[in-house]
Order: C-alpha cells, then structure tokens, then sequence
C-alpha cells in the first residue's frame, strides 16, 4: 500500500545524493567521532580540544575572539567552557582595560593536557589526510573556506583582538 507523496520519492534520492549541507554534515560528523575517540584517553572531546587550542596564544583573548574563530554564538561558548573551568583547564579574566570584556586563558594544567593531545590530533589528522588522498586535504579546506559565511581565515581570526 503506497502512499501518494506530496514531494516525489525521486527528490529525496536527489537531495540524498546532492546535498553538499547533508554531505557536510554527516563527514563533520564522522570527523568528530574520529577525533572525540582518539581523545578519549585525555578525556576530552574534539571541540574541546578544539577550545583549548584556541586559547593557546600569547595574549589571552577575548570571549568574542574564541567565538569568531570556532563560529560559536557566546552563548554556546560559555556552555562549552564550563566543564574545562571545573576541571581547572581555563580560566576566566576580567580585561584591565574594559572591565566589561572576559578574556580566556590556559591554566597550567590545560597547558599540559594540550601539550598531551597535539600528538593525538597529529596522528589523528594525519590519518584522515592520507585516507583522502595527496592534495586532496589542501583543496578541501579551501573549498570550505569558500562556503564560510563571511570567507574570514582562522589565521586572520587569530591575529586580531577584539
């Protein structure tokens, strides 16, 4: 017994086979599981490690620096450091200049849980590059810093405090 579809079954093999949203997704989301699995052992996740390496800089930035560069709403920022804060990984400064800004900084200890996970993350992401084939990996983050909203580079966001 079939039923009459309003949007023809052909249409959803369509956008099955040529979404590039779908198609993003569902490789960002392999990715994650990739790297959340191979820092398991430091017990932190890919956008954690991810947070943290943001922080390691020389200045401590701004909470809206860190949301620029990993493209997170304030909101959702302030969520994902609560857990790094009560494990005593970052910490959390008044600006001297504008007492109304919070900037971020490693702690001591997320300095050495860091220092423990970039060999992680290097192997990890050597991995997924040799699984992509040679020039592939260079050519992929170009694209999607093609479709990034405002086309801004992670080494712009990086260099520029707010």
């Amino acid at each position: 017994m079939s039923k009459s579809l309003l949007v023809p079954f052909a249409t959803t093999v369509l956008v099955r086979d040529n979404c590039l949203c779908l198609h993003v997704q569902r490789a960002a989301r392999a990715l994650a599981r990739r790297f959340d699995e191979a820092l398991r052992p430091l017990d932190i996740t890919n956008g954690q490690f991810s947070l943290l390496m943001s922080l390691n800089r020389p200045e401590p930035p701004s909470m809206s620096m860190v949301a620029s560069l990993l493209a997170m709403d304030r909101t959702t920022l302030t969520a994902a450091l609560k857990p790094l804060e009560r494990r005593g990984l970052v910490d959390g400064l008044v600006d001297p200049e504008d007492r109304r800004l919070r900037r971020l900084r490693l702690t001591a200890e997320g300095e050495r849980l860091l220092a423990r996970a970039v060999p992680i993350w290097k192997e990890t992401h050597a991995e997924v590059d040799a699984r992509l084939g040679p020039n592939v990996p260079e050519r992929l983050r170009a694209d999607l810093l093609a479709l990034t909203q405002d086309g801004t580079r992670a080494a712009e966001v990086l260099s520029v405090e707010a």
